[in-house]
């Protein structure tokens, strides 16, 4: 490991010197949210220099918290995923994206929304993911140019990158859904305002607006200009 060491017998001050350096998060969520080949990363990182990129990747690997293989049967380029130690990850960085987002107001000038982070707010919003058993329902979302899919099904809440291959309800929406998201929006004024598009039932648009939920800052981070697709 290159990272500073603080010289404290602490778990905190251990977990510091493998997370605490620059865009190391930030690759953690990109990963958490699936694997991802070295391409993938650099363009869902804009920004960040390739050689950091490489160094932060051989540091998490020494951690034991990032893993890499090649896919079986593919001729796919090599990926690099969470091992289960990193996967432990999960509660903390949802829990520094919500307390880090109730500092935030509007974008600052150049922020970007990229499917990674679209799908981390979005399963934020998720909380616990607990629904009925008996919720059966896949939603399509598409804020500005950036696809990902919800699903409540057999007692979870799910959120993924990329479009369903079968949707029960379409959402298309650009910053507004921020206020849908916060609460202080219902479904009825977002499609009366013309904040959110819907294609399907508006019922399940309905039970989709009063399930996912986020701190009204927290929902911002889904209203910086959109990042080209990952990959």
């Amino acid at each position: 490991m290159t990272n500073q060491h603080y010289g404290q017998f602490c778990g905190l001050a251990r977990a510091a010197e493998i997370v605490g350096q620059r865009w190391t998060l930030l690759i953690l969520r990109d990963l958490s949210v699936g694997a991802r080949r070295y391409s993938d990363l650099v363009a869902g990182l804009p920004g960040i220099p390739t050689n950091t990129l490489a160094s932060r990747l051989k540091e998490l690997e020494d951690a034991g918290v990032v893993e890499r293989s090649t896919p079986a049967g593919s001729e796919r380029a090599m990926v690099y995923r969470l091992t289960p130690r990193g996967r432990e990850l999960a509660p903390a960085l949802d829990a520094l994206s919500r307390w880090g987002a109730a500092g935030m107001r509007e974008p600052r000038e150049g922020e970007i929304v990229t499917p990674s982070s679209i799908t981390a707010a979005l399963r934020v919003a998720a909380g616990d993911g607990f629904v009925p058993d008996s919720w059966d329902t896949i939603y399509d979302v598409r804020i500005g140019d950036i696809d990902a899919h919800v699903v409540m099904r057999g007692g979870r809440i799910t959120a993924d990158p990329g479009p369903a291959e079968r949707a029960d309800v379409r959402i298309s929406a650009g910053p507004g859904i921020r206020d849908l998201l916060a609460g202080t929006l219902s479904a009825d004024e977002a499609l009366s305002s013309g904040a959110v598009e819907v294609d399907g039932d508006p019922e399940l648009f309905a039970r989709f607006a009063a399930t996912m939920r986020v701190p009204y800052s927290a929902s911002l981070a889904l209203a910086g200009e959109a990042a080209p697709p990952e990959g």
